[in-house]
């Protein structure tokens, strides 16, 4: 199980480098243009991922509390 939760937090600091990556891109780019909306759907995208990431997260980390 600790293996799955280091994985997990690994996993959620790629997500946020790429959610900050893409918010930059997003600035240069006029927010009416398909590239903004097309790099906005994959910004949406990651923060869903971003958002349940850190759920498992939470509920791996009281799991383990509850054991104890």
């Amino acid at each position: 199980m600790n293996y799955l939760v280091e994985y997990m937090r690994i996993h959620l600091i790629s997500i946020e480098q790429d959610i900050e990556s893409l918010a930059e891109q997003m600035e240069l780019l006029d927010m009416e243009s398909k590239d903004y909306k097309d790099l906005e759907y994959e910004y949406n995208y990651l923060q869903g991922q971003s958002i349940i990431t850190r759920h498992y997260l939470a509920v791996s980390v009281s799991d383990d509390r509850m054991k104890l």
